[in-house]
């Protein structure tokens, strides 16, 4: 085994020479630390047990435990164990069409991401997430040919400024999640928003599967992920982990969502990006049980194995 010298440091200032052996070195780095989280498919009625569940997969970030209606002492008791136990409430999801083209709707969509803010402010989650909306009738996440428009993006900001004045969160974000047919479907255009919009609780949830909307971008998604970071990191409160794949057997550009692993979406600048913030973590999703969700836990830690960074 090949010997390093180093120099010792002690509270009288530095020592002599010391020999340590080289096997040895990598033990002492410590390695960053991210944090790793995902849905439960197990039962729980109480914090503790689920810490427990969290624990069972080594996850450090969690989904909101509980739903918009709960009373405050449930709230309060999963935010102090929370925090006892360094876990992290990644977000409140909020998910709904706020800009539809179907007043009823678009009132209904208003109230729950109001609703859903007030519990992320309550129990102390990282954001409340909801996708900007369609113009679509069918498809309240769907594309439609107003959805990239200058009034569509005005109405967007109108809706998000409402949104946040009305429960002025003061530990929590509203964040919205980019789509490929809706904005923000880009970094620059989530700039815009966010200077439009004009409200310090306002946020940055990153899903770069969602920007991958050309075969350009999908196969520099690396770079169009590292502009992402760039350009929106000190805005960014939670990040979602999927993967996504080009078929290569179709004239047209066709792409698909996959679990992470067997895509192409590039973890290694993902993670590496990632773990320059603090305390904001990946969540899994969209996958369809349990079994899905730890293979792509475990492929998410392999890399960040690699990078020497700890999920």
């Amino acid at each position: 085994m090949e010997r390093r010298k180093f120099i010792s440091w002690t509270a009288a200032g530095m020592t002599a020479l010391s020999v340590i052996p080289s096997g040895l070195v990598a033990e002492t780095v410590s390695k960053t630390q991210l944090r790793l989280g995902g849905p439960l498919f197990g039962k729980y009625s109480t914090p503790e047990e689920w810490v427990a569940l969290l624990r069972k997969h080594g996850y450090r970030a969690a989904y909101c435990p509980v739903s918009v209606g709960a009373d405050i002492a449930t709230i309060k008791a999963y935010q102090t164990t929370a925090k006892k136990n360094d876990l992290v409430i990644a977000e409140v999801g909020a998910w709904g069409n706020p800009i539809s083209p179907d007043n009823e709707i678009t009132k209904k969509a208003i109230q729950k991401c109001i609703d859903s803010l007030v519990l992320a402010d309550q129990i102390g989650a990282n954001c409340c997430v909801n996708v900007s909306g369609s113009r679509s009738i069918k498809n309240w996440a769907g594309p439609h040919k107003e959805n990239l428009t200058d009034a569509t993006f005005d109405l967007i900001v109108e809706t998000t400024r409402k949104i946040i004045d009305a429960v002025k969160p003061t530990r929590t974000w509203y964040a919205l999640e980019a789509m490929p047919w809706a904005y923000p479907d880009s970094a620059d255009s989530y700039l815009r928003l966010i200077k439009a919009i004009d409200r310090k609780q306002f946020g940055v949830h990153l899903d770069p599967v969602n920007m991958v909307n050309s075969p350009q971008i999908y196969y520099k998604n690396g770079e169009m992920i590292s502009d992402c970071f760039k350009k929106l990191g000190p805005h960014i409160r939670s990040c979602h982990a999927k993967d996504i794949t080009l078929r290569e057997d179709n004239f047209i550009p066709q792409l698909d969502e996959i679990e992470a692993g067997k895509g192409n979406l590039d973890y290694a600048v993902f993670l590496t990006e990632l773990a320059k913030l603090k305390q904001v973590p990946l969540m899994l999703e969209h996958l369809k049980d349990e079994e899905d969700y730890n293979r792509a836990a475990t492929f998410i830690r392999s890399v960040g194995s690699t990078l020497n960074i700890e999920l």
